[in-house]
């Protein structure tokens, strides 16, 4: 059987392969804390109770036919206004798109904007851009981060990529680092695109910014989001944002996502998800769109939720620098945003009690599922090499009292190791 290029090459997800070894101890009745996905169990974290009767409402009106190939106005509406209150964003219903989630978004705004063969800049770890550069045909380059600047990337890293690169694709916070951009650092690199786009002859294709949100109102602390138009408005014409309910109401099974940016480069969105029929189900937008206008209930959901994940995050935390503070050769970087949390396991070379030698962070990471009934994910399968010992460890599908049982099996194991 001959199969296109682009199914020949498109990479498999390192994140299947972990689900499968998890399910398979699952199938000989283990238990596992399972931090891997970035997803919620909706047992621990269901959505909305007014979201929930509300889709009940829309289904019981029949609003079950096609709905418009942009989402209903009455939602694009809706989102104007969160996004203002929430957000301080200025925008339209011209320029939202509302789609399945915010993957399908995600992969217009590639077919939007580039061609095969043009350049697209991306930091390493991040997710998926370099898989949507294969579907496409793109050049992507990945461009390293460090632990020293919590695997965000600086205007340094990323000036000697940009000349003639057609887009750059940042997120923040960060999957899979829970890291969020600083003032100084989103700003100069704001400043690196508008610099680079004023050195090209008038009629050529500009810089434009990919900028992923998603977990925009899941921040902790004293870390705020920023986005590229807030710091700098002369950006307008040439960010497109991607944003949604998947994560902020942990609602990633009801598929209402939305991108939001220059009207006529959302057009061109509009077509390509229309043929795509990646609309969001017309029962959920009626229902997202009504949950939106509810300011009281929207506000105290944020409060209540953010409060949960922030525990969970916080006693991973404490838990693994407890363990480091014991000797054990690990780190964590502070909650900052997401449900996720950047933690280090450096323990390559090690030599486990059968024998075998931990390689890499591959290995570690399978010891740990075997030994600690733990599961993370290694940065190697966010585009970085599989010689860094940085994992991502995702809360939505682990209770607290999960996170605090297995942190003592993590110290256990690590300490079985010569």
């Amino acid at each position: 059987m001959s199969l296109s290029n682009i199914a020949k090459n498109l990479k498999g997800s390192e994140i299947i392969k972990i689900a499968g070894e998890i399910n398979e101890l699952k199938r000989k009745g283990e238990q596992i804390a399972n931090l891997t996905i970035g997803d919620f169990d909706s047992n621990i974290y269901p959505i909305p109770p007014e979201l929930k009767n509300y889709i009940k409402e829309a289904y019981d009106a029949n609003q079950t036919n096609y709905p418009p190939g942009d989402g209903l106005l009455v939602l694009r509406d809706s989102i104007c206004n969160f996004m203002q209150e929430h957000l301080g964003l200025n925008l339209t219903s011209n320029e939202i798109l509302v789609s399945s989630g915010s993957r399908p978004i995600i992969y217009a705004t590639y077919l939007a904007l580039v061609d095969p063969g043009d350049t697209v800049v991306f930091p390493a770890p991040s997710w998926n851009n370099n898989h949507y550069c294969d579907i496409i045909g793109a050049k992507g380059i990945a461009v390293p981060a460090d632990a020293d600047n919590n695997f965000m990337p600086t205007a340094a890293d990323l000036r000697p990529h940009l000349k003639g690169a057609t887009m750059l694709a940042l997120c923040s916070p960060l999957n899979p680092t829970g890291t969020m951009f600083s003032q100084k650092d989103l700003e100069e690199i704001c400043d690196l695109v508008i610099e680079e786009n004023r050195t090209r002859p008038a009629g050529s294709k500009p810089l434009y910014i990919l900028y992923d949100q998603i977990y925009a109102m899941l921040t902790f602390g004293g870390h705020k989001h920023l986005d590229p138009v807030s710091l700098r408005p002369e950006l307008k014409d040439y960010v497109v944002y991607i944003d949604g309910a998947s994560k902020c109401f942990a609602a990633t099974g009801i598929r209402v996502g939305w991108g939001f940016g220059p009207e006529k480069i959302i057009n061109a969105m509009r077509a390509i998800v229309s043929h795509m029929g990646a609309w969001a189900p017309k029962p959920e937008q009626v229902a997202m769109a009504k949950f939106l206008q509810e300011k009281s209930k929207v506000d105290k959901f944020l409060g209540n939720f953010k409060a949960r994940v922030q525990k969970s995050l916080d006693a991973l935390y404490v838990g693994f620098q407890k363990l480091k503070d014991e000797g054990l050769k690990l780190d964590a970087i502070e909650p900052m945003g997401a449900i996720y949390l950047t933690l280090k396991i450096d323990y390559s070379g090690k030599v486990a009690p059968d024998g075998t030698i931990l390689k890499n962070s591959t290995d570690i990471n399978f010891y740990l599922i075997k030994e600690a009934k733990a599961a993370f994910v290694p940065f190697s399968a966010f585009g970085t090499g599989d010689d860094i010992n940085w994992f991502r460890a995702s809360v939505g599908a682990c209770s607290l009292q999960d996170i605090q049982e297995m942190i003592p099996r993590v110290g256990e194991a690590l300490r079985k190791l010569k």
